[in-house]
């Protein structure tokens, strides 16, 4: 079975100045390496036969480090998004003609690092083809890892961890398409702060935290037609779980680091350490 991936390494890394003022967020290193080259050779460990690098802050500098580096005996490809930055489900569905639509796409935001064995999470879509490939399948849109960390804004899933929606602890804000799920959302006393154990709402509404890795199903595209050129991907997930089964999956002991600031550089060298 051919597997695919993307890396999203197009974002400004606005959280990362001074140092995404003269580079590209995907080239700021973590212990003396690029957080791009660690996505690629983690995916490449885990035997990934064709990437696609989405560019746009600083692209011609990611184009370059690719070249430079062989494209580190891989094939992969860039999806140009130099004129317009068209967030992560635009990007997605910018990169369509670059992909094989006959197996799911591995997504892997260039800022994260963690322990999860993309391999196996990758196989996990084996009993799950959505493509027409002769074999019984579950039909699903897509696969988000998730698991409980403390943040303010969380994915809604149900016992069967099919998304249903999405909270903001700060604001109460609400999204789902299930209106029994709204008013059990919207009726919900939220703590400020999220607690240490995970929460459940109305006895069988689970609250996760998303990963930025995903693995997103070919089927969807035909969906994303009407969106502009511009959309968030979770936010698509949303519009589309009461269509087609958007599902999660909750990996209890998930080590993860998002390296989006500035503060969590020196953090992050000790989290690598960590994992080993």
């Amino acid at each position: 079975m051919m597997k695919q991936a993307m890396i999203f390494a197009a974002g400004l890394g606005t959280r990362l100045k001074p140092l995404t003022d003269h580079m590209p967020k995907a080239l700021v290193e973590v212990d003396g390496q690029s957080l791009l080259e660690r996505v690629i050779k983690r995916l490449a460990d885990a035997n990934f036969d064709h990437l696609v690098v989405n560019v746009h802050h600083f692209s011609g500098q990611i184009i370059d480090f690719l070249r430079d580096h062989d494209n580190f005996g891989l094939d992969i490809q860039v999806s140009d998004e130099t004129d317009a930055l068209l967030d992560t489900g635009g990007g997605i569905r910018k990169a369509q003609q670059l992909f094989d639509l006959h197996y799911p796409i591995l997504i892997h935001n260039v800022d994260i690092l963690s322990n999860l064995d993309l391999d196996r999470f990758y196989r996990l879509n084996d009993k799950t083809m959505c493509c027409d490939c002769g074999v019984p399948h579950v039909r699903i849109g897509a696969r988000l890892l998730v698991s409980w960390r403390k943040t303010k804004r969380y994915l809604v899933f149900n016992d069967q961890m099919r998304l249903v929606g999405w909270v903001n602890l700060s604001t109460g804000e609400v999204k789902s398409p299930f209106a029994e799920v709204r008013t059990a959302l919207e009726q919900q006393q939220y703590p400020m702060d999220a607690t240490d154990e995970p929460m459940v709402i109305a006895d069988h509404y689970h609250l996760f935290a998303f990963s930025g890795i995903h693995t997103f199903y070919p089927c969807l595209f035909p969906l994303m037609a009407d969106y502009p050129s511009k959309f968030s991907i979770v936010d698509f997930y949303l519009g589309q779980c009461g269509k087609l089964p958007i599902v999660g999956y909750n990996k209890t002991d998930l080590k993860l680091m998002d390296v989006g600031k500035l503060d969590t550089l020196h953090d992050a060298e000790r989290f690598l350490r960590e994992l080993g």
